[in-house]
């Protein structure tokens, strides 16, 4: 029997051969454990509570606050004004602004002076002859107390979710097991197939009546509106006399109408009031008189040749208070204006048909 030997030649191969491939089998292990995904890292977090607990019911409320005051209207004097323009465009008494702003000369005033057009004594719950709009301080809500006990011992009753937990609770006595018999069983079949008895059906009411239809507005004639001293409605009269020859118009600065005439015919004050101006120092206005009929309206006469009454003065509607003339002015007329809180108005609309 013959063995073959290995010579040291190839017992040398073989020996790299055995490395070579415990290297390549190390290399696949490690490439293998290198290409393992790591686990996933999930982060859990506990969610916050989202009930809010409600204040105690004896808890006082936070305080309201105050309403800010609001400052009085104001009027900056312009160049080539006058005390008696501001004091009728504002629908006011010149010798009143003149009081509030603590003027003494009537006929001083500077460029730049800022004039109060309130008395010192109103406050931001008055309103402003400015503008009309009356500003109050808010109402708050007063607190609401709870209720006592019927015992009255001052102990406030429970709250609706507590009597709602309570009524939950079966309050009911329990069921008794009766032995058979068949009495009982006759007494349940037959209130089992006892029909429920119906509802009855309400009874039908009377057929609502019709609406009425609102009468139509007359807008031919504007009512005055409703005014601190209780003069809800002025029923205006003719000043005088004759055909209109200019009527009134925003756009064009016409802020009366003028009424054609003769010199010497009468001018009638065409509402009850004071005569709050009686002068000639309104520049365009010659010889003038404003009456003051409430704290909403005036009435102005213009370019009279004669004024017959003075300052301070009643008048009653339809009291004689001047003559015509065309003093500041190339004819005869009267020039007439209304004013509601110093805002010229339209007379044609107050005035009766003539």
């Amino acid at each position: 029997m013959m063995f073959a030997c290995s010579t040291p030649d190839e017992l040398r191969s073989s020996r790299r051969l055995s490395r070579g491939v415990v290297v390549a089998c190390i290399a696949l292990l490690v490439l293998g454990c290198a290409t393992k995904r790591p686990a996933p890292i999930e982060e859990r977090t506990t969610p916050l509570p989202t009930t809010i607990t409600p204040p105690a019911p004896g808890a006082p409320s936070p305080p309201a606050t105050a309403a800010p005051e609001v400052p009085p209207p104001t009027y900056t004097v312009k160049r080539g004004d006058t005390l008696y323009q501001i004091a009728l465009d504002n629908g006011l008494d010149y010798r009143e602004l003149a009081a509030w702003n603590q003027i003494d000369n009537v006929n001083l005033i500077r460029v730049g002076q800022v004039l109060r057009l309130t008395a010192p004594g109103e406050t931001a719950s008055t309103t402003t002859a400015a503008s009309g709009v009356t500003t109050a301080p808010l109402r708050t809500t007063p607190p609401v107390t709870e209720p006592k006990s019927p015992g009255g011992t001052g102990v406030p009753s429970a709250s609706p979710s507590a009597a709602a937990g309570t009524a939950n609770l079966k309050s009911a006595p329990k069921a008794v097991k009766e032995p058979y018999s068949e009495h009982a069983v006759r007494e349940i079949t037959l209130a089992a197939a006892a029909p429920t008895l119906a509802a009855p059906a309400p009874e039908a009411g009377p057929a609502p009546l019709p609406l009425r239809p609102e009468a139509p507005v007359d807008t031919t004639r504007i009512p005055s509106p409703s005014g601190d001293t209780g003069d809800d409605h002025l029923d205006w009269t003719w000043p005088a006399k004759g055909k209109v020859v200019t009527g009134f118009s925003d756009t064009a600065n016409l802020k009366g109408i003028d009424i054609a005439g003769k010199a010497g015919d009468p001018v009638y004050a065409s509402a009850a009031g004071k005569v709050v101006y009686a002068g000639s120092g309104l520049r365009g206005y010659g010889k003038l008189i404003i009456i003051k009929h409430n704290k909403t309206y005036l009435s102005a006469y213009a370019h009279n040749r004669e004024i017959l009454v003075k300052e301070g003065q009643q008048v009653a509607q339809g009291q004689k208070i001047a003559e015509m003339g065309n003093t500041d002015t190339d004819q005869v007329k009267l020039h007439f204006e209304i004013r509601r809180l110093g805002k010229p108005m339209d007379p044609a609309r107050y005035l009766p048909p003539a």
